[in-house]
């Protein structure tokens, strides 16, 4: 074993410094987060009386579906405010940084032969793994330690330092969990795409198996490691025994994967690949259908994942009144939409929410042609006599498209389940209406990573600044009341509140065409450029 690990801590001082600022954006962002709305949820609801009004709205199969289990309900402060609002969502989100760490250090080196190549030296068969591993466990340990820091230091009512620590502790099992599922689908497959929707998929049946255990009796939680961390019960009870569950579960799960990775070869996967069409599909043959072709898998995942939260905020829709029941702040911003009714002004923030959210597929669609001019995969297409202006605005297309698919999947389906939740069936025209409006946004968001990849490749990560800024000044911004100016900067705070307003077209055309403008010079930037790539 100690041959067989020969050169892990050189392999983990490299992937730690390759990975330095994808590390420091998730955790960052991650902490920053939980520790914001950590503060809003206590500002908003100071009140005893707004306290027990949301727990009462929360115990219902659909807020428990969506937040976690009812014994958070018993004592609704801050801290158990908290955990049962938050915990939930941000381990999903801990669970895909730990499977996209681990898979990028593993399958995708493989599949790049830069594996190959650090093995031909002196390093151990199982270093590669082993490193993969150790930098998940750090990024999660870390992620817990500045969890802890970060909510003990709001000095909230009801959390104290052993909670904090506690709640901290909780992130860097559960995050350990997916750390060696994702090291297991790495043996399973050759491919890292395949071996992260293997993990991801992972991901959303633990999801899948808390919300049903919570609305249930329960049983279908222990089935998963987001429930392992919800039953902890932090701020409540602080009960640290489950977590002993996730971290054997993990310890099991990462023997496996180094077992597994005994009976395979160097870049070869468990699963013996698919034979192939013997010949290709009409479609493969222009550069559109062979984006879609590559794009399919990611977009078919987010189609359902926005659906489901269409429908999953759809079916609170009724209970909008008591949710928002003696939160002063809401109840003004509602008064100061006029004519708007509680329900309108409660969908009009969400609806905002989930374009925020489908602007990150839009980010991630548009980046897939710098991953493949990185890998070398571009190239060959090019020299064969794809211009190159018809291969980038393939997959900027998609991205474009895709994002107007998605926003309005989400709101038809918000308004399919508010509709029946409320009884009023014209919320699904106004819903569905109201989430298209937000494509130029999405558009814009394209058009912002496509002038990088022209002109900034190297820079693209900056694509991320506008889900992220669109995130923090439209949802907490509304509730600590950002200034107007700092609003209007989000592209997505330029598009008409609807339904709770009325609707307007100037904005929306000037969006469309800064969209149209920027994706046209990140065009023109791409032709003049030499391609890059790291293969």
């Amino acid at each position: 074993m100690r041959e067989s690990l020969t050169g892990i801590l050189p392999l983990v001082r490299l992937a730690l410094r390759r990975d330095r600022l994808r590390l420091v954006l998730w955790v960052g962002g991650l902490v920053l987060g939980t520790v914001a709305t950590a503060a809003s949820l206590a500002e908003l609801y100071a009140t005893e009386e707004a306290q027990q009004s949301v727990a009462a709205a929360m115990n219902s199969p659909a807020g428990l579906a969506m937040t976690g289990p009812a014994a958070y309900l018993v004592d609704y402060r801050a801290g158990a405010m908290l955990a049962h609002q938050l915990l939930g969502f941000v381990l999903v989100l801990v669970g895909i940084m730990s499977v996209l760490i681990v898979v990028r250090h593993t399958r995708a080196e493989e599949e790049s032969g830069v594996a190959e190549l650090i093995r031909s030296s002196v390093v151990g068969r199982h270093a590669h793994l082993a490193a993969a591993v150790s930098v998940g466990l750090v990024a999660n340990i870390a992620l817990g330690l500045l969890m802890s820091l970060g909510v003990a230091a709001l000095g909230l009512e009801d959390t104290t330092w052993a909670g904090a620590l506690l709640y901290g502790a909780t992130h860097t099992a559960v995050g350990l969990v997916f750390v060696a599922i994702a090291a297991v689908t790495a043996q399973v497959t050759e491919h890292p795409r395949a071996a992260s929707g293997m993990g991801m998929a992972a991901i959303g049946l633990a999801y899948v198996l808390r919300a049903l255990g919570d609305i249930g009796d329960g049983v279908l939680s222990w089935l998963s490691p987001i429930g392992w961390g919800q039953a902890t019960l932090v701020f409540l009870d602080n009960r640290w025994w489950p977590l002993a569950i996730a971290v054997a579960a993990a310890a099991v799960l990462t023997a496996v994967a180094f077992e597994l990775s005994n009976a395979r070869d160097v870049g070869a996967g468990l699963r013996r690949p698919r034979a192939g069409r013997p010949a290709a599909r009409r479609s493969l043959l222009s550069p559109l259908g062979l984006a879609f072709r590559l794009h399919r898998g990611l977009l078919a995942g987010w189609t359902a994942g926005m659906v489901l939260l269409g429908l999953s905020y759809g079916s609170v829709l009724a209970d909008a009144d008591e949710m928002l029941s003696g939160v002063d702040l809401l109840e003004e911003a509602i008064e100061n939409m006029a004519g708007a009714t509680v329900v309108e002004s409660f969908a009009s923030l969400i609806m905002m929410i989930m374009a925020v959210i489908g602007s990150i597929y839009v980010t991630m669609a548009a980046l897939r042609s710098r991953s493949e001019e990185a890998k070398g995969r571009g190239e060959p297409l090019i020299v064969a006599g794809v211009s190159r202006t018809t291969w980038l605005m393939s997959h900027l297309a998609i991205a474009v498209v895709a994002g107007a698919l998605l926003v309005g999947a989400a709101g038809l389906t918000f308004g399919l389940a508010g509709a029946t939740a409320t009884g009023d069936a014209g919320l699904v025209g106004a819903f569905f209406g109201a989430s298209l409006a937000y494509a130029p946004a999405l558009w814009l968001a394209a058009g912002v990573t496509a002038v990088l990849i022209g002109f900034a490749p190297r820079w693209t990560v900056l694509a991320w600044l506008v889900p992220v800024y669109g995130f923090v000044v439209g949802y907490l911004g509304q509730i600590l009341q950002f200034s107007d100016w700092l609003l209007d900067l989000s592209p997505f705070g330029n598009v008409p509140r609807l339904p709770a307003q009325e609707m307007e077209w100037v904005p929306l055309i000037v969006l469309a065409l800064i969209a149209a403008g920027l994706l046209a010079a990140g065009v023109v930037g791409f032709r003049r450029r030499d391609l890059l790539s790291t293969t």
